[in-house]
């Protein structure tokens, strides 16, 4: 099969897109016939070494951890999953990637894609829309009519943040750049930021959460915005818990995991209409470094996908 790894750490430049060996699926585990890989950040930060001490991956390694495909074969013990479903998931990152023609994955991590959607479109969905998921429901316990403060909220994880919080009934501001404003204005938010040109601080309201996309300078100014009690969620970088206390909120950071059950939540929401993925460039496989260098640059309206094989989904 054609796949793309990384022989050691580095830039872009450490990409090979090559010939690997077609994967074989052990008990519990499905083969994916890949039609579509999603691009993250976590994929290039992999990529660029800074999470090895964390993952402890073995080089080569391939890339990628949102795919939509079709199961192939299936391993021993597989109950759920049979050939020729058409399915999604975020796998386990300390595992091979999904940037290849061929990807095995365990049962547990592995949902039915949304039958309203293609494959391009479903493989944007699984690790930013768990990563949304967690950040609001699990971590922040984000309920109807609460309020929420969604940082770069046009992102890839913005996007589907902003539909699941609408969708659960709170009210949601947003800060993105200017261009931004009837896009996510058409998403759901209630109440738009213009980041160039406003300081949230001085134009919203006390909110119960805060959900931190950005981090740094963005994260240090969201404290005094929250309502006493509230909570911060970050996925960048971990709040300080004596900041947090010292403003009489609460903090979080979240590492999305795998988790199939909120997968098919998310499939539901999508085929009600409720929830819808955001694609604002498709690259061939071998055109993974220009999608990651386009990730890298931060100004993505929703999320990268690289297409896999031809129109039928069968290796090109």
């Amino acid at each position: 099969m054609k796949a793309v790894c990384i022989y050691s750490y580095g830039g872009p430049g450490v990409l090979v897109y090559e010939d690997a060996p077609r994967p074989h699926p052990g008990p519990g585990e499905v083969l994916i016939r890949v039609h579509a890989a999603g691009i993250n950040p976590v994929d290039w930060k992999i990529r660029e070494g800074h999470l090895k001490e964390m993952l402890h991956h073995t080089l080569p390694l391939v890339l990628g951890w949102d795919v939509s495909g079709v199961v192939e074969t299936v391993g021993s013990g597989v109950l759920r999953m049979h050939v020729n479903d058409e399915v999604f998931s975020r796998p386990d990152v300390t595992r091979d990637g999904c940037y290849a023609e061929f990807v095995t994955i365990r049962e547990s991590e592995v949902a039915l894609k949304p039958k309203s959607i293609d494959h391009v479109h479903a493989a944007a969905l699984p690790l930013a829309g768990l990563t949304a998921w967690q950040s609001l429901f699990e971590a922040g316990s984000l309920v109807a009519g609460q309020r929420v403060l969604i940082h770069g909220a046009a992102g890839g994880v913005g996007t589907l943040a902003v539909q699941l919080a609408k969708a659960k009934g709170a009210h949601v501001i947003g800060t993105a750049s200017g261009h931004n404003r009837a896009f996510l204005r058409e998403l759901g938010v209630d109440q738009f930021v213009d980041y160039t040109t406003e300081r949230f601080e001085e134009v919203v309201e006390p909110v119960d959460l805060v959900f931190d996309t950005i981090g740094g300078e963005t994260q240090d100014r969201s404290w005094i915005v929250l309502k006493p009690g509230g909570i911060l969620v970050s996925i960048v970088s971990q709040p300080t818990v004596e900041v947090a206390e010292s403003h009489g909120v609460r903090q979080a950071f979240v590492f999305t995991q795998p988790n199939a059950a909120q997968l098919a939540e998310i499939a539901k929401l999508v085929d009600a209409g409720k929830l819808r993925a955001i694609v604002e460039k498709v690259l061939p496989l071998a055109e993974a470094r220009q999608a990651q260098e386009l990730s890298e640059k931060g100004h993505t309206r929703g999320k990268i996908v690289l297409k896999v094989g031809d129109s039928t989904g069968k290796p090109a």
